[in-house]
């Protein structure tokens, strides 16, 4: 059995992996909650989902 992935932020086990992005000089992946906010900190403001049905 594979060992699941850890987030380098907060460490916690990934069921799906997210990059982080170059600019926030971060080596490993991210779950999804923590590349919500590095994006929410990174690139502050509104966001609006597109493509959601």
């Amino acid at each position: 059995m594979a060992t699941k992935q850890k987030c380098t932020i907060c460490n916690e086990e990934v069921e799906m992996n997210f990059v982080p992005m170059k600019e926030w000089k971060l080596d490993g992946i991210l779950c999804g909650d923590c590349y919500s906010k590095q994006l929410s900190d990174f690139y502050p403001g509104d966001h609006v989902r597109v493509n959601e049905e």
